[in-house]
């Protein structure tokens, strides 16, 4: 007679039909997980190798795979980083409008984009000051779209004596409402339209 718990596959059917008992799974303790993972992590580590019968040759080069390893990780991180920054650095430069593309350049601008409109006068010395330093930030937050327009051109009967006068819109919405000159970066900063590392007014 042949042993009931024999893995056969006539005893496998004798199983089904419920002629013989199921069979008893193997019980697994604890020290049979701990070796399992030890075992699997041994393998992992030394990729099948025994580090303990390897040359210096060989342990020069698992060194080496494993350095180049890490560097090409970090690389490929810096690259995406990298490419993420420059897909949103699209403007770079103020843009000049006039009211009738303020809803195509400052409302549609687009999703994640912040606008910073400057409405100015030729005749207002703040003003020429903040367009250069509007050029001056554009250039270095490109991410940012700086644009200025010549007030009465946005907005008709606009009053001169609250030029300078700066917008932050994002994603079409006014964020922020600016009528002065000074500090300007830090105020765009706590707007968040830009990474400023001004942190005090």
């Amino acid at each position: 007679m042949q042993d009931p718990n024999e893995d056969t596959e006539w005893n496998d059917v004798l199983r089904a039909k419920g002629i013989l008992p199921p069979k008893k799974e193997k019980e697994i303790t604890e020290d049979d997980i701990i070796g399992m993972i030890e075992n699997t992590i041994e393998q992992k580590q030394n990729q099948g190798k025994d580090l303990a019968k390897m040359g210096l040759d060989e342990l020069d080069e698992l060194e080496d795979s494993e350095d180049e390893a890490v560097l090409m990780e970090y690389r490929n991180k810096r690259i995406a980083e990298m490419q993420a920054l420059a897909s949103k650095a699209k403007f770079g430069s103020v843009l000049e409008i006039s009211g009738q593309d303020y809803v195509e350049e400052v409302t549609k601008a687009g999703p994640g984009i912040y606008v910073v409109l400057h409405l100015y006068s030729r005749g207002v010395p703040f003003c020429s000051l903040i367009n250069q330093h509007m050029s001056q930030l554009a250039v270095l937050f490109p991410a940012t779209k700086f644009i200025k327009a010549i007030a009465t051109t946005c907005i008709p009967n606009y009053p001169e004596r609250n030029l300078p006068t700066i917008f932050v819109y994002y994603e079409g919405q006014m964020k922020k409402q600016l009528v002065t000159c000074e500090e300007l970066e830090y105020m765009l900063g706590q707007t968040k339209a830009i990474e400023s590392s001004i942190t005090e007014d």
